[in-house]
């Protein structure tokens, strides 16, 4: 019975590891955003994040959709340092500029398989907010 107990909970016997598991995880800065907060049509806005010299960027979507995300990719080994990351919000429809801000990100260490697993990942994660630019997550980045 200790040995079902153990299997089914993920747990180790004694003196046995914990198995690892296959979650994988890249290391990287998130922004989300509500759509709707940056136009009413589809689409009304670009918004462009940088982290360090990696940019990505979409669309805001379509206003109904709850939320948007997007995520740049960093080294896998980038390690614990502070990143500026910036935040541009462009209008689709005639260029303006909506928000811009910048911050300066503590990445911090997960391991989304335990602590003794890997991968180890560093991650920041934002919400993108129309008035106060970029808002960090709970208990992620500097503000």
């Amino acid at each position: 019975m200790v040995f079902l107990t153990a299997a089914l909970s993920g747990c180790a016997l004694p003196g046995r590891e914990a198995p690892c598991t296959l979650i994988g995880m890249d290391s990287a800065v998130g922004v989300l955003w509500v759509p709707a907060d940056f136009g009413r049509a589809a689409d009304a806005a670009l918004v462009r994040v940088c982290a360090g010299k990696r940019c990505a960027q979409r669309a805001s979507g379509r206003p109904d959709d709850p939320y948007a995300s997007v995520s740049v990719r960093l080294p896998d080994d980038v390690g614990p340092v502070t990143v500026p990351v910036r935040l541009t919000v462009t209008s689709a429809a005639d260029g303006r500029v909506l928000v811009a801000d910048e911050v300066a990100a503590r990445l911090t260490e997960q391991h989304p398989n335990g602590p003794s697993c890997s991968p180890t990942a560093w991650t920041a994660s934002y919400r993108a907010h129309p008035e106060r630019g970029l808002v960090a997550a709970a208990g992620t980045g500097l503000r």
